[in-house]
């Protein structure tokens, strides 16, 4: 788990950048007691996604389709294989 700053470094974005991310829905860290953001690695692997739609063109706003539409197709695919 990591602190906003560090995700933010590993990602290579701004932490201003995160808590945007946050606010539109795209990504939901965990919170200690006192409220802190932490971050893991799924989180992280969701950040460079983000990123990549980013460089690819994307607003936020498509970035919040694709990234469900992605969620969706991976539900998807994980109960097809469970049958």
């Amino acid at each position: 788990m990591y602190g906003i700053s560090v995700a933010a470094e590993l990602v290579g974005t701004g932490v201003q950048n995160l808590r945007a991310y946050e606010a539109r829905g795209l990504l939901e860290p965990e919170r200690t007691e006192g409220g802190t953001r932490r971050y893991s690695e799924d989180d992280l692997d969701r950040l460079r996604r983000i990123g990549d739609l980013l460089d690819a063109g994307l607003n936020l706003a498509g970035i919040a389709m694709v990234i469900s539409l992605q969620d969706e197709n991976t539900l998807l695919r994980a109960q097809r294989e469970r049958r």
